[in-house]
């Protein structure tokens, strides 16, 4: 069974009209603004203000600049829209990227991530600082990848460590 939702028109329009969010719009506006060499001033102002307002009302980030940004090699799936989504301006994305809610792909150490094409990020994982993850990874909800993945892995969480600190003053 095809598990695919496809909306009506109708439906998409609802939906763009109360979450704020058309895919198609967005992405397209977005690959004009990042680009130096395409549309005008006024223009890609008024493209900066949808996408920033659709990023407002979705509390989410993904890395958008006038004149540079972070790099999608094409728009990413986005099964939840961009609910809680925050990219950096310098992360690099490649193909058929499906990223899950409340994720975080931030700089740190050495930049920011570079992901492979064919990847699934779960809900809310944080992929943090100057790291690649492969093609055909999985990252699984809530992990937090600060180290290189090679090509085909899985990622999952470890088990939770709990320290405790000795000696602790009393207030």
């Amino acid at each position: 069974m095809n598990q695919d939702i496809k909306l009506s028109r109708t439906e998409a329009f609802m939906r763009s009209v109360i979450q704020k969010y058309d895919h198609r719009k967005y992405w397209k506006y977005r690959c004009i603004v990042i680009d130096p060499n395409k549309g005008s001033r006024l223009g890609d102002l008024w493209r900066l203000w949808y996408i920033k307002r659709a990023d407002a009302f979705n509390n989410a980030s993904m890395g958008t600049h006038r004149g540079f940004g972070a790099e999608f090699a094409e728009a990413p799936h986005l099964p939840h829209g961009l609910n809680g989504i925050i990219v950096s301006h310098n992360a690099k994305i490649g193909k058929n990227c499906t990223i899950f809610h409340q994720v975080t792909i931030g700089e740190g150490t050495g930049g920011a991530p570079i992901i492979g094409d064919n990847v699934l990020i779960g809900a809310g994982a944080k992929i943090i600082g100057g790291i690649r993850i492969g093609n055909d990874v999985k990252i699984g909800s809530g992990c937090v990848v600060y180290k290189d993945i090679p090509d085909g892995a899985t990622v999952v969480c470890a088990e939770s460590r709990i320290i405790i600190k000795e000696n602790q003053d009393e207030c």
